[in-house]
């Protein structure tokens, strides 16, 4: 599913939505094209309103996202997602709106692509100059950018032109060649080692008493949770639960977003049920 945001703004705590777009690709190469504007509950900045022409009187009338979450939740079923910058922030906004609609969507199982990722480390660009490089034209010779609709189908023809262009066939060098592989785009994709999408965790590796890094059976460094941030940055996730278990109550009832909250939550009932 290739998708894009626009929202109230980049606070992922206290922005919201006010449209969605999504492609949805199926396996027999079928697609299913959908476009909702949504009422945030909240007020459109004017330069919000003036990028994306999106006022208060195109949103007042419509569904709010929590209206609209069971419907969405049953179009992404089973879906793997791809967007432009959407790994740092459409999933992670995303995610957000669907917490605080009180519904549960774990993108943890689900493999995210970044189209963006994927270009800036072969070209190094934005949106539309990806679209002159992999389509041959300007973005706004074929539609206005900065619409959720649009911008969603020019990154739906981006990725296409990136498996195009960096296909076997037409690179010799191992290193200029993406496969059309999902999970393959996917690790291509990532940029970091986030736990949860703000960053506050995130994956370190686990070293001996000699600073050695761990590895398992396979040859793979065992990784840990860790506080990227605070008085506890640096330390194991689970050993500061098991030191200082206020330091989960002062998170929950922080301003840190839902997912980090939910993530800490994770690690938590799974080092305390064993």
């Amino acid at each position: 599913m290739i998708f894009d945001l626009e929202t109230t703004g980049l606070d992922l705590v206290r922005d919201r939505i006010i449209q969605i777009a999504y492609i949805k690709i199926c396996p027999d190469g079928s697609e299913t094209r959908r476009n909702y504007l949504i009422n945030p509950g909240i007020p459109i900045p004017p330069e919000v309103t003036a990028i994306t022409s999106i006022s208060n009187d195109d949103v007042k009338d419509k569904p709010s996202f929590k209206m609209l979450a069971p419907h969405l939740l049953d179009e992404f079923k089973g879906c793997d997602f791809a967007g432009f910058n959407s790994n740092h922030f459409d999933i992670p906004m995303l995610a957000e709106e669907f917490l605080k609609a009180g519904t549960d969507f774990d993108f943890s199982k689900h493999l995210l692509i970044d189209v963006q990722t994927i270009f800036h480390k072969m070209e190094r660009r934005n949106l539309e100059a990806a679209y002159k490089f992999y389509c041959g034209r300007k973005m706004n010779e074929d539609f206005p950018p900065h619409r959720a609709e649009n911008d969603t189908e020019a990154t739906y023809r981006v990725l296409k032109g990136q498996l195009d262009m960096y296909s076997s066939e037409r690179q010799m060098e191992k290193d200029r060649q993406l496969p059309n592989d999902m999970n393959k785009l996917a690790e291509f994709s990532k940029t970091n080692d986030n736990v949860d999408f703000a960053g506050r965790i995130v994956w370190k590796p686990v070293t001996d008493e000699k600073g050695k890094e761990v590895k398992d059976a396979d040859g793979n460094v065992v990784k840990q949770e860790v506080f990227n941030f605070g008085k506890y940055k640096g330390m194991a996730v689970k050993e500061v639960l098991r030191r200082d278990p206020g330091y989960y109550s002062w998170i929950l009832n922080g301003d840190f977003t839902y997912n980090t909250k939910q993530t800490l939550t994770r690690i938590r009932l799974r080092e305390f049920s064993m």
